[in-house]
């Protein structure tokens, strides 16, 4: 193709160079497996794509009810001694109020 390629700026062939190109093609049983073996190939690609969409289906439903079961308490026995997550919250918010009132006055007293 190169060698009967013409022009300077942009190399082109024009029709009769390319009907004069000679292109190998395999005899017909060889295109009718090639045929065979690509349609084999497609049929597997759909087949996992249809097994890819399920799983995907089954873990995003596992993903939902694994969040339900865990809002719910039910992931792992529990202790009734454990405080209330109500009552951890409102210790967290005191603890970080106690903080920031810190660090307040840690700034009115280097001014």
């Amino acid at each position: 193709m190169q060698t009967v390629a013409y022009g300077q700026g942009k190399p082109g062939l024009n029709l009769d160079n390319i009907r004069e190109v000679i292109v190998a093609v395999p005899p017909l049983p060889e295109q009718h497996e090639i045929v065979r073996r690509v349609e084999a190939l497609f049929k597997k690609a759909d087949e996992s794509e249809v097994r890819y969409k399920k799983a995907k289906t089954f873990v995003d439903r596992l993903t939902q009810s694994i969040l339900a079961k865990a809002f719910r308490g039910e992931l792992v026995p529990q202790d009734p001694n454990d405080e209330p997550a109500s009552e951890l919250l409102k210790r967290i918010k005191a603890e970080r109020v106690a903080k920031e009132a810190k660090i307040e006055a840690e700034k009115r007293k280097r001014k």
